[in-house]
């Protein structure tokens, strides 16, 4: 099998059961180290629900991304710009994002719009920045995906936890994920530098935290993500953010008693 990321081969690196009954091969990436799933036949089957019963993390996720990315935009892009929350699921991160400041618009086409409804977001239009979390390990195709994701902005902020190499055994990493067979797409430290390259961007990582944009974050962005703990720090760092943005809260709560007695 060819790597989705860079064409090189890619070999079988173990067999699992997705879904406790498919039999299902694993391959890495033997030049960038990205891993993959064979064809995933099995997704129609996977995302009955679009939000699957093991991911407990949603809210907590939620939660500690506003924060970390609150001191990414306020830091190194236009924190007065518009942004795309990517594959938004309910809407729980637009409206936190709004809460705290930031003119954020939600966008999903598997999954109702539940928290941040009157913020849809339109697709014909750029926007300066776009997040998109836990996304990245569902997508079949990622170049093809990631190429309309680069067309809504030139800077995306992602999460997605980094397969080693060699890849961990079956049983040794929880991001497989067999038991609901969404995650299908792995991807190493390289496998982004390239993807990054492709289309013509800057690569910074902190953990699981990635952030690819057309932008060059200077001597101190490039510092601050060699630091073991930048995520750690940027979370902390919107302790002391937060005081000076106004939230939109009140603000979004007057449009829409506005429209109504217009």
């Amino acid at each position: 099998m060819n790597c989705k990321i860079c064409g090189g081969e890619a070999k079988v690196i173990f067999n699992a059961k997705i879904l406790y009954k498919y039999d299902v091969d694993y391959f890495q990436c033997g030049h960038c180290g990205f891993g993959q799933t064979e064809k995933p036949y099995w997704l129609d089957e996977a995302y009955i629900s679009s939000m699957n019963l093991s991911d407990t993390g949603v809210m907590y996720r939620s939660e500690r991304m506003s924060k970390i990315t609150t001191s990414l935009l306020f830091l190194f892009f236009n924190a007065k710009g518009k942004f795309i929350d990517y594959a938004g699921g309910f809407g729980v991160f637009t409206r936190q994002m709004r809460d705290i400041g930031f003119d954020f618009y939600w966008h999903d086409p598997y999954t109702k719009n539940e928290i941040a409804r009157g913020f849809e977001a339109d697709l014909n239009q750029k926007y300066d920045g776009l997040t998109t979390f836990e996304s990245f390990e569902h997508f079949d195709e990622p170049l093809v995906e990631f190429e309309k994701i680069a067309k809504l902005s030139d800077t995306i902020i992602l999460t997605t936890d980094l397969i080693s190499r060699p890849a961990p055994k079956h049983p040794d990493w929880w991001y497989y994920a067999s038991e609901h067979g969404q995650h299908i797409s792995f991807y190493s430290k390289e496998s982004f530098q390239i993807l990054a390259k492709k289309f013509n961007l800057h690569y910074y990582n902190a953990l699981n935290v990635h952030v690819l944009t057309k932008k060059k974050l200077g001597f101190l962005g490039t510092l601050l993500f060699k630091f073991k703990y930048a995520k750690q720090l940027l979370y902390l760092l919107f302790f002391f953010i937060n005081p000076f943005i106004k939230s939109k809260s009140v603000d979004d709560m007057n449009s829409f008693y506005n429209r109504e007695v217009a």
